[in-house]
């Protein structure tokens, strides 16, 4: 349990110690995420971002459990 949670942590610092170069990345706006936008109302739902990140977490969780 204490080997899981110190490398949660370390990823969240390395997350935000890369942060200024993750916000440049296309995530958000890729094709298939919906944005709805109307006078009072904007409805997004990041659809393509959200497979796109599951797929990567899956695939670093899996190469680390080997």
């Amino acid at each position: 349990m204490s080997r899981t949670l110190v490398i949660i942590g370390l990823a969240i610092v390395a997350i935000g110690l890369l942060w200024p170069w993750l916000s440049k990345l296309p995530l958000g706006h890729l094709p298939g995420d919906i944005i709805i936008k109307r006078e009072n109302v904007a409805f997004y739902f990041p659809i393509t971002t959200m497979i796109l990140i599951s797929i990567l977490l899956s695939l670093i969780l899996w190469l680390f459990n080997r």
